[in-house]
């Protein structure tokens, strides 16, 4: 006589219920991830004849994503910043060939971003709201400002590195990590560009560092973390800067900038 199985009713209503419920599952997933990319616009980013720069004005709502992709090579300084009536829009900056990945993320930086980009291709800027104002289908009028310097031809005459580094001059510059303790010096390293364009990397004296940016010979910003909430201040007294970052203050001359 042929053994017979014995039958669950419970056992197959469950195994039908989690099949279906996992289909279902699966497709919500696929549909809410489908829906999400097909909301990302893209639009290609060119200056005008003559210019470095450009500026975008224009608004988005709820999911809709829209990706600036701009052209742009190695060794170029970029400047991004954007100004917002919604607290909860912002942008990320991503590299060449790169989807999701950014190099910078505006929601942990005020939405500001200024930097020298190590790849040449199209970068892309991806504006976008935060999914809890999306969901809302809340609207973000928004300000872009976009900012490239020409690439400045390098010459080992005038400007060489500083042997086995990246840096175009090494050395000490006054400074003070905390106001209840004297000023002293710290290391620093620079990183020129030309026209007055470079990035001062210091490091302070509990190891970790500070890096700030200039433009044109003027002080555009320092490397602004998502719990950095120091108030920042920049003047200049004859050929000195005099950066103040909460407790810290730095002080670097034009040399430092322009060489010589």
């Amino acid at each position: 006589m042929t053994p017979t199985t014995a039958y669950s009713p419970a056992i197959s209503i469950f195994d039908t219920l989690f099949k279906q419920v996992g289909f279902y599952l699966v497709a919500s997933i696929f549909t809410m991830s489908n829906l999400y990319a097909q909301d990302i616009q893209t639009k290609e980013v060119r200056f005008d004849r003559g210019k470095s720069g450009t500026t975008i004005e224009a608004s988005i709502t709820g999911n809709q994503i829209i990706d600036y992709v701009i052209n742009a090579q190695k060794g170029q300084s970029i400047h991004i910043s954007m100004a917002t009536d919604n607290g909860a829009n912002y942008f990320n900056l991503m590299e060449p060939n790169e989807k999701y990945v950014a190099i910078f993320n505006g929601s942990t930086s005020e939405n500001m971003y200024e930097g020298v980009l190590q790849k040449s291709g199209n970068y892309t800027i991806r504006v976008y709201l935060m999914r809890s104002a999306a969901r809302r289908n809340e609207k973000a009028n928004y300000r872009l400002e976009i900012n490239i310097s020409a690439l400045t031809k390098k010459s080992s005459n005038t400007d060489a590195k500083v042997k086995g580094t990246d840096y175009h001059a090494m050395g000490k510059i006054p400074c003070q990590i905390n106001n209840s303790q004297p000023i002293n010096n710290c290391d620093f390293g620079v990183k020129r560009e030309g026209n007055g364009t470079a990035m001062v990397v210091i490091t302070k004296s509990d190891g970790k560092i500070r890096t700030i940016f200039f433009k044109n010979g003027k002080v555009t910003g320092y490397d602004k973390s998502e719990s950095d909430q120091a108030n920042f201040n920049a003047s200049k007294n004859d050929d000195l800067h005099i950066i103040e970052i909460g407790d810290e203050t730095y002080k670097i001359p034009d040399a430092v900038i322009f060489g010589g």
